[in-house]
């Protein structure tokens, strides 16, 4: 038998059930230390003051990152959030009594291992809880019980379970593997360094010109590293993914689980050109030395943020939530010069960094008239779309599946911990999904990614309880007829996504204590997510490496001296990475050391 927590009580049902706000009780925080108005430190005031060095507008992890590495270089700096809690999207919330929930991202992968090592996560409490096996795809299907695709890292276990559908795909499986790690290794130098300077190389002086040659070096590199292959690495980079798979494999199973890696958080099919990078950039994480890996982050994503909120504080940073920035200060010159808060009080600094997405920086924060005009179009014009809803899930029980039944004591078995994909029986489906959003409808059979970090990290939700979260896509920022996303419509969708888990695992629905519905327009006001886009701005070839945010301002700076982008819409984007920040940290010291000089 299930074990049930004992959380069901008729009044807390009565208010955490179906008639209840989907969004409700975002005042509740993990603990004192997530949402407390300062992250205090020892020697430091308690107050804010009024100059610093240098200002970072928003403390999502790249944020605190990058005044991380500031600080250790001995420039003063001061994280302002506008939120009750550190993290940005990454973020632990107590939305249900008692259950603590990653409410934005929700996985780690992406994290730069240069970032663990030099701000020394581990001893400032960051500690990861890797997943093996990894996915699981169970199956909707006229057969009792059911397939499942299991993937895991023991490769001979992984072939097994392809070879279920097809013993071409599971000889082809190691080497496609073996492929897209050739790819990723050799695109992975260009992450942490700035794109190159292409209007230094063309318009700079000549000392502008040669530190400008310097930033071709990962550029070549990465390209004397894919070698003769580089014309078909070329093509998984441009081609729809649906091709590159097609090529590889032939049960679509397969092709769609991994598929999902390409086209999740974008608005796009399996069947848009250039999907494929999209692939790449969510495995070119690792975890302790695993290529690929993913895992949780013991006691939700907000522990990292905190992790390196810790680092930044050990180093000498202040770091404030509930300090809304509402424009950056401009001198005479033009140059930043620090930043005025919602309550009117200014804080005054030589360096500005925004993690803030850049429609809000430069769309927002600074007068219009202070930009150049096709640098103000560029930025409007940015693709936001997002087709993500996350919905994040109380439950009294593990999900049963049909495919795998629990197991009697109702402890986890190893596919609980993994991302379980539904409605991935074939690539057809996910486009299907696709089009319908594209139309302005939430899709009726949508892609769901249910993770249960509780599998692994059961301090998370009361004794035999559980958190889900659901991943989900495709709907439109924008419903059709330019009808809202109100009450009706956000239950609508929650309840279409319910009803899907259902056929997979009977139960589900009556298993529900309580429920977070956070459609693109909730991830924008509450998170400042554009369009509420988790990249910042989609991760299209239109949109990456020269061209993010804009052509001609790739590499952090602005056409404001003194303001630096810092976030996911900067170089390399979206994910928890931290490369932007860290990137972006110390292009800022360059010039801050620059500045320091003519002083």
């Amino acid at each position: 038998m299930a074990r049930h927590c004992g959380v069901r009580a008729a009044g807390l049902w009565a208010r955490l059930g179906r008639g209840c706000p989907s969004h409700w009780l975002w005042g509740w925080h993990l603990s004192p230390g997530l949402s407390g108005a300062r992250l205090a430190h020892a020697g430091a005031a308690d107050q804010l003051q009024r100059e610093y060095d240098a200002v970072v507008i928003g403390a999502g992890h790249n944020g605190l990152v990058a005044a991380a590495y500031l600080q250790q270089a001995g420039v003063r700096t001061a994280v302002l959030e506008k939120r009750h809690v550190l993290g940005g999207a990454a973020v632990t919330e107590e939305i249900v009594p008692g259950f603590k929930f990653s409410r934005a991202s929700y996985l780690l992968s992406l994290l730069r291992p240069q970032i663990y090592t030099e701000l020394e996560l581990q001893r400032h409490g960051l500690r990861v809880l890797p997943r093996d096996p990894y996915s699981f795809t169970p199956l909707l299907e006229d057969r009792s019980p059911p397939r499942s695709l299991l993937l895991g890292h023991n490769m001979a276990q992984t072939q097994r379970q392809i070879a279920q559908f097809s013993q071409k795909d599971a000889q082809a499986y190691p080497e496609y593997e073996a492929f897209m790690g050739g790819l990723v290794s050799a695109l992975d130098p260009l992450l942490d360094a700035p794109p190159v300077d292409t209007a230094a190389l063309g318009q700079g002086s000549l000392l502008q010109r040669l530190r400008a040659l310097r930033t071709l070096q990962p550029l070549l590199r990465a390209g004397l590293a894919l070698g003769q292959q580089l014309p078909r690495y070329y093509e998984v980079l441009t081609a729809p993914i649906s091709k590159i798979l097609d090529q590889w494999f032939e049960s679509e199973p397969l092709k769609a689980t991994l598929a999902t890696d390409a086209v999740i958080g974008a608005m796009a099919s399996p069947h848009t050109p250039g999907s494929g990078y999209v692939l790449l950039h969510h495995v070119m994480g690792e975890l302790e030395g695993q290529r690929g890996a993913w895992g949780y982050v013991a006691g939700g994503m907000g522990a990292l943020s905190q992790a390196i909120a810790r680092a930044a504080a050990a180093r000498g940073a202040h770091i404030f939530a509930e300090k809304a920035v509402c424009h950056v200060l401009l001198g005479r010159d033009g140059r930043a010069q620090g930043v005025t808060l919602q309550d009117g009080t200014e804080v005054r600094s030589k360096l500005v960094l925004s993690n803030a997405s850049p429609q809000i920086t430069f769309l927002e924060l600074i007068p219009q008239e202070q930009l150049p005009k096709d640098f103000v179009q560029q930025i409007q014009q940015v693709d936001t779309r997002s087709p993500v809803t996350k919905i994040n899930v109380a439950v009294d029980r593990l999900p049963s599946f049909l495919a795998a039944p629990n197991a009697r004591d109702g402890q986890p078995l190893p596919h609980h911990q993994c991302s379980i994909h539904l409605n991935c029986e074939g690539t057809h489906l996910l486009h299907q999904a696709f089009t319908e959003a594209t139309h302005g409808h939430p899709s009726s059979r949508p892609m769901i990614e249910l993770c249960i970090p509780s599998a692994l990290d059961p301090g998370l939700a009361p004794r035999g309880c559980h958190v889900v979260s659901l991943f989900t896509q495709y709907t439109p920022s924008v419903l059709a007829g330019g009808q809202p996303w109100d009450e009706q419509a956000r239950n609508a969708y929650a309840d279409t996504v319910f009803d899907c888990i259902e056929a997979y695992a009977p139960g589900f629905k009556a298993s529900i204590i309580g429920r977070d519905v956070l459609t693109p327009p909730d991830l924008e006001r509450i998170f400042g997510l554009p369009g509420g886009n988790i990249f910042h701005g989609g991760m299209s070839l239109d949109q990456l490496y020269f061209a993010r945010p804009v052509p001609s301002y790739s590499g952090y700076r602005s056409p404001i001296p003194g303001l630096y982008l810092c976030g996911s819409g900067a170089h390399p984007g979206g994910g928890v990475m931290g490369a932007a920040g860290r990137n972006a940290a110390r292009v800022a010291l360059q010039d801050f050391r620059r500045l320091r000089w003519q002083w």
